[in-house]
């Protein structure tokens, strides 16, 4: 499977608090915080909820 790197480019601050878990649960801690994840279904439909706050880029 292909891998994405997810990179945090606002704060969770004053989001939502399910935003928050979310980003906790793809492993984001801050701003400009990185993380390799694989490309599934799951990582998908948690990256849609938090798009406003992350960049995807796929990894090589």
């Amino acid at each position: 499977m292909a891998k994405l790197r997810i990179t945090q480019l606002k704060s969770a601050i004053g989001t939502q608090p399910r935003q928050r878990a979310t980003l906790k649960a793809l492993g984001l801690r801050r701003i400009r915080h990185q993380v390799v994840q694989e490309d599934s279904p799951v990582i998908v439909g948690m990256l849609k909820k938090v798009s406003h706050l992350v960049e995807v880029s796929e990894e090589k």
